[in-house]
C-alpha cells in the first residue's frame, strides 16, 4: 500500500490525537495509492521527495534544500506540474476533513465522560448567568430585546467548487460512521470502499470553475449552506437551549423568542459590483423563498406520514377537527386520523402558498385546492394548532419532534429564508441624488453644497411628500440602474414580507448627508413614507471602514440623533439604530494593531452616544475570514468588546472560505451558532469594567501603541518608494484576478494603486505568499519604541504585561497576532521576495519586512511570557503542523510557476497550475482571505 507520510517530527502526540492521526494516515494511504495508480510510481516517488525537502527547508532554513526543491520543480513536465498541485491540494483538503471529524469526536467524547462544561457552550453560559439570583430575569428580558446574526457574504476568497465540497462530505460521513459505529468486517469493507471511491473521484474531478463564477452562482452555492446546516440545526439549538432552560427553571421557563436569525449579502451587495442588478436581487430573493418553502412541504409531508392517530385511541382538540375538516383530502382510508388530514391540508396551503411567489412545486402535487397563506404566521398558527392538540391529549413527545422543529424553522426562516441586506457606495448616492436635484430643478449644484446646505436640503426633500423623481424625465444609466433596485426592493417587500429586505447599508458613511441621501433615495420609492409620523421600511446601516471614519463616527451619529425628523424616522424602527464597523478597509488603511484599538475605541465613543440620546445600539461587525480582516475566534471577539457595545444585540459577517470551514458539517456549524450565542448573551449579562480607574492608563497605552503601528505601516505601505512594485511581484495578486473565485472585481475602479484595491484580494494575496503582514506587521516597532522611550522600559513592559493578563482585548489581539506569526512562514515569504526584479527593492523591503516579524515575535512572548508561538493553544498549533508539510510544497511550486508565467511561458497549463496552486494554499490555511 501506498502512503503520503504525516512527518511528527520531535513531538509527542497524545493519545487523545490518536483517532485523528489514524483517520489522516488512512487518507493518505488511499490518496496515495490513487495517486499510483492514475499517475503512476514515479510521479508518487516525486511528490514524497518534494514533500521531504520541503519540510527540510521550513525546519532548517537549509539553503541545500532550497536548491533542491529549485532543481526538482524547474524540471517537472506540464502533467507532472499538475499533478504535484492537485496531490498536495487534496491531501491538504483531507487533512482538514480529518480535523473537523476530530473536533467532533472530542466533544462528543467531553460530552459522554460528563467533562467539565467548555467555554462557548450554551449549558456552561446558562449555568453562569442562572447561578446569580436575578439571573433567570436578566436572561428572559435578555430573550425578548436579543438579535443574533451571522450574515453571509459571497467575496473572491472562496476557492472551492460545490462539486468538491459534495465528495469532502461524503468523507466526512464516512469517517464519522467508523468513529461512531462499531463495524462489521464486511461494514468496514463497504466504508473503506466508499472512502476510496470519493478520493478517486475527487482525484478526477476538475478542481478548478472554467468560468468565473456569476452572483446567481454565489447565490446557490450560499443556499447550499441551509441545507447542509441551518435548516436543521437552527431549530435543534433553540430546542436545546429551551430544554436547558426548562432543566433549570422547570415550569417558569419561558419560550425562547426567534432572536438567531440568519442574513445574507448574496444578490443584494451592489458595491463595487456592477453584476448585482433589480434582477439579480430578485432571482436571490426567489430562490430562498423556493427554498423554504420546499423544505417546509418536505417537513409536513413526513410529519403528517408520522402522524398516524386514530381519533378511536386520541382525542383530539375542537381546533384540530376543523383544521382537520377544510383539509381537501378526501381519501376514506383516513377518515379517522385527524392529524394526517391537517397536516395534508397544510401541504395543500403551502403549495398554493409557493405557487402564489412564483415557484415551481419540487415536491409531489397536493391532493387537492386550497388557500395560500398570507404570510408565514397563518403557517406557524396551523402548526400551534396541531402542537397544542398533540399536548392536550397524551402526545407531548410528538409534539416535541419533528413538528416543533418545524414551527421553529417557520419563525425564523418565514417565507423567506434569510434576510438579504442591500449595500452601496456613498459616491453614487450622491450622484444620483444630485442628478434628481438638477433634472428636477430644485438645486443644480447640490456636489458643491456645503455639509450642513446638504443637510437642510435633504431634510427638506425627505420630509415632503412630493416626489423628485419623474416618469417624463431621463436620467443616466448609474441612476437608472439604482433606481431599477431600489423600486425591485418595494416590489420584494409587498411580495415576500419586508423581514425579506430590512437593511440598507451606506458604503464609506463619512457624514450625515451620506446617510440622508439614502434616506432620500427610499423615500423616491416608497420605503419611506413621508407622513405626519413618518415610516422608515427597512434599518439604513452607515458603514464606517477607514482609520478616518472610524474616528468620525462618533461625532457624525451625535449630529444625526439631533436631527428632530431622523428620530421620528427612526422611531419607526423600534428607537434602534444599527451601525457597522468595517475591519477589512481599517486594516488596509493603518495596520493590524491600529485598525483594531480604532474600531475598539469607535464601539466605546459609539455606546457613549447612543445612551446620551436614549437610541438603541445594534453594532454590525464586517469581519472577514483571516485576522488581517477581522477574523478569529468569535467567542474571544464578542467577549473583547467594549463594555454595553454588544448588549443583546449583533450582527457578524460570514465570509470567503470560512463559510465552508464553519458550516458544511452540520455539527460544527451547530457549534459555531451556539458559541455565538453564548459569546453575546454572556458580553451583555456577564461583561463589565473590570478595569475600572486602571482604564485611563490602559486606553493611554493603547493610543501610544497604535500610533506607533501606524507610523510603521503607512511608511511600509504608503510611504515607501517601489512597495506598489515590491507588492504585484511578490504576490500573486495579478494572478489572483484571474481565477474563478468571485463575481467581484479585485479593485473598485481601474487602478494600480494600492488604495483603490480592494481589501479582500490585498488580505489574500500576503496570506498566499505567506508574509501575512495584514495580522501583525506594525506591532514589534510600536513596543519597541514604546519600551525604549518615555521612563523606564522594564516597568513599561510590566504595564504590557499586566494589560494582557487583565484585559480581554489585549487578550485577543495578541492570541489573534499569535496565530498569524505562527502561519507566517518567513523563508517561503524570501523566496516570493526574489520574484521582485528589482533587487534593491527586494532587499530593501523584505529585509524590512523580516526585521519585523522577528522584533514582533519577540515582543509578543515578552509581553505574554511565552517561549513559542501557539504554546497556549495546542489544538491549532498540532492542526499548523500536520497541514505544514502539504502547503509549503504548494508555496514552492507556485514560486516556480510564477517564474514561468512572468518570464513569458502563458500556456494554459502554466496558468491552471498556478491557480491549482492558489486553490491549494488558500485551502489548506482555511482562512486566508
Amino acid at each position: 500500500m501506498s502512503t503520503l507520510s504525516v512527518d511528527s517530527g520531535k513531538y509527542s502526540i497524545e493519545d487523545k490525537d490518536l483517532p485523528l492521526r489514524e483517520n489522516i494516515r488512512l487518507l493518505g494511504r488511499m490518496l496515495g495509492d490513487t495517486l499510483r495508480e492514475q499517475e503512476g510510481d514515479s510521479t508518487f516517488e516525486l511528490i514524497e521527495s518534494i514533500r521531504q525537502t520541503a519540510i527540510r527547508f521550513h525546519r532548517e532554513q537549509d539553503p541545500k534544500a532550497r536548491d533542491k526543491l529549485d532543481i526538482v520543480l524547474n524540471q517537472l513536465s506540464s502533467r507532472g506540474t499538475v499533478a504535484v498541485a492537485r496531490a498536495f491540494s487534496y491531501f491538504s483538503q483531507l487533512s482538514n476533513i480529518a480535523e473537523d471529524v476530530h473536533h467532533n469526536h472530542r466533544r462528543r467524547t467531553h460530552l459522554c465522560a460528563g467533562s467539565v462544561l467548555q467555554d462557548g457552550s450554551m449549558a456552561l453560559t446558562l449555568d453562569r448567568i442562572l447561578s446569580d439570583e436575578g439571573g433567570a430575569a436578566l436572561l428572559i428580558e435578555f430573550f425578548n430585546k436579543a438579535l443574533v446574526s451571522p450574515v453571509l457574504t459571497a467575496h473572491p476568497t472562496e476557492v472551492q467548487r460545490r462539486s468538491i465540497l459534495n465528495y469532502q462530505l461524503a468523507i466526512a460521513r464516512l469517517l464519522n460512521e467508523r468513529d461512531r459505529m462499531q463495524l462489521t468486517p464486511d461494514e468496514l469493507r463497504n466504508n473503506e470502499e466508499g472512502l476510496r471511491c470519493s478520493i478517486q473521484a475527487l482525484w478526477q474531478t476538475r478542481m478548478l470553475r472554467s468560468e468565473r463564477l456569476s452572483v446567481n452562482d454565489e447565490i446557490k452555492n450560499g443556499l447550499t449552506y441551509y441545507h447542509y446546516t441551518f435548516l436543521a440545526e437552527v431549530p435543534r439549538l433553540y430546542a436545546e437551549i429551551e430544554d436547558s432552560l426548562a432543566n433549570h427553571m422547570g415550569e417558569n421557563a419561558p419560550r425562547v423568542p426567534s432572536f438567531l436569525r440568519i442574513g445574507s449579502w448574496i444578490g443584494g451587495d451592489r458595491d463595487g459590483n456592477p453584476f448585482v442588478t433589480h434582477q439579480v436581487m430578485l432571482n436571490a430573493i426567489e430562490r430562498q423563498s423556493a427554498l423554504v418553502l420546499d423544505f417546509y412541504m418536505g417537513e409536513t409531508h413526513q410529519i403528517g406520514q408520522m402522524l398516524s392517530l386514530a381519533t378511536r385511541l386520541v382525542d383530539v382538540s375542537d381546533e384540530l377537527e376543523k383544521l382537520a375538516a377544510i383539509s381537501p383530502d378526501r381519501a376514506a382510508s383516513r377518515a379517522d386520523e385527524p392529524y394526517r388530514r391537517a397536516l395534508i391540508g397544510v401541504y395543500a396551503r403551502l403549495a398554493a402558498t409557493s405557487q402564489k411567489l412564483g415557484h415551481a412545486i419540487a415536491q409531489r402535487r397536493p391532493v387537492g385546492p386550497a388557500q395560500p397563506y398570507t404570510d408565514s404566521v397563518e403557517f406557524i398558527h396551523d402548526l400551534d394548532i396541531i402542537i397544542n392538540s398533540l399536548n392536550q391529549h397524551k402526545s407531548g413527545w410528538l409534539a416535541r419532534g419533528a413538528i416543533r422543529h418545524l414551527r421553529r424553522a417557520a419563525e425564523v426562516f418565514g417565507f423567506h429564508l434569510a434576510s438579504l441586506d442591500m449595500r452601496q457606495h456613498s459616491n453614487i448616492h450622491e450622484h444620483v441624488v444630485s442628478e434628481l436635484f438638477k433634472s428636477g430643478g430644485h438645486q443644480n449644484n447640490y456636489s458643491g453644497l456645503t455639509e450642513i446646505e446638504r443637510v437642510e436640503c435633504l431634510l427638506t426633500e425627505i420630509s415632503s411628500p412630493r416626489p423628485l423623481l419623474s416618469p417624463y424625465l431621463s436620467y443616466s444609466e448609474i441612476t437608472q440602474s439604482e433606481l431599477r433596485v431600489l423600486q425591485m426592493a418595494t416590489e420584494i417587500q409587498g411580495r415576500f414580507s419586508r423581514d425579506a429586505l430590512p437593511n440598507y447599508i451606506i458604503s464609506k458613511t463619512s457624514s450625515v448627508s451620506d446617510i440622508l441621501e439614502a434616506a432620500l433615495l427610499l423615500k423616491e420609492v416608497g420605503l419611506l413614507q413621508a407622513i405626519e409620523q413618518p415610516l422608515l421600511h427597512l434599518n439604513i446601516v452607515p458603514l464606517f471602514e477607514t482609520i478616518t471614519d472610524l474616528r468620525g463616527c462618533s461625532a457624525i451619529m451625535d449630529a444625526l440623533f439631533s436631527l428632530p425628523y431622523y428620530r421620528k424616522l427612526l422611531d419607526s424602527r423600534g428607537n434602534v439604530q444599527e451601525v457597522m464597523l468595517g475591519y477589512s478597509d481599517s486594516n488596509k488603511d493603518g495596520g493590524f494593531l491600529t485598525a483594531n484599538w480604532e474600531l475598539y475605541k469607535a464601539e466605546t465613543e459609539l455606546t457613549g452616544i447612543f445612551i446620551k440620546h436614549k437610541v438603541g445600539l445594534r453594532l454590525f461587525h464586517g469581519r472577514g475570514g483571516t485576522v488581517g480582516r477581522g477574523g478569529g475566534p468569535s467567542y474571544q471577539a464578542i467577549l473583547a468588546q467594549p463594555p454595553g457595545s454588544v448588549n443583546g444585540q449583533i450582527r457578524i459577517t460570514e465570509q470567503g472560505e470560512v463559510i465552508g470551514s464553519k458550516y458544511s458539517d452540520p455539527e460544527i456549524g451547530r457549534r459555531n451558532l451556539e458559541t455565538l450565542v453564548a459569546a453575546t448573551i454572556e458580553a451583555t449579562l456577564l461583561g463589565s469594567n473590570t478595569l475600572e480607574k486602571l482604564t485611563d492608563n490602559y486606553y493611554q497605552t493603547m493610543e501610544s501603541l497604535a500610533n506607533n503601528a501606524f507610523s510603521a505601516y503607512r511608511n511600509l505601505v504608503y510611504e515607501t518608494p517601489g512597495f506598489e512594485q515590491y507588492f504585484r511581484e511578490s504576490t500573486p495578486i495579478s494572478e489572483i484576478a484571474g481565477l474563478h473565485i468571485g463575481s467581484r472585481p479585485p479593485s473598485r475602479k481601474q487602478s494600480d494603486l494600492i488604495e483603490d484595491l480592494r481589501a479582500i484580494p490585498w488580505v489574500f494575496s500576503w496570506s498566499v505568499n505567506r508574509a501575512m503582514i495584514p495580522g501583525w506587521y506594525g506591532f514589534g516597532s510600536a513596543v519597541e519604541t514604546f519600551i525604549q522611550h518615555g521612563g523606564s522600559g522594564e516597568k513599561r513592559l510590566e504595564l504590557l504585561q499586566e494589560m494582557h493578563r487583565t484585559w480581554p482585548f489585549m487578550q485577543t489581539l495578541l492570541s489573534n497576532m499569535d496565530m498569524v506569526l505562527a502561519k507566517t512562514d518567513i523563508g517561503i515569504a524570501s523566496r516570493y521576495a526574489e520574484l521582485v526584479t528589482d533587487v534593491k527593492l527586494r532587499e530593501e523591503i523584505f529585509g524590512r519586512i523580516r526585521a519585523e516579524w522577528n522584533c514582533s515575535v519577540k515582543w509578543l512572548f515578552a509581553v505574554t511570557g511565552h517561549t513559542e508561538l501557539l504554546q497556549d493553544n495546542p489544538t491549532l498549533s498540532r492542526s499548523i503542523r500536520n497541514r505544514t508539510p502539504y502547503i509549503d510544497p504548494l508555496n514552492h511550486l507556485q514560486i516556480e510557476l510564477l517564474r514561468r508565467y512572468r518570464s513569458g511561458d502563458a500556456g494554459d497549463t502554466v496558468k491552471r497550475a498556478i491557480h491549482l496552486t492558489i486553490n491549494g494554499v488558500a485551502a489548506g490555511l482555511r482562512n486566508s482571505g
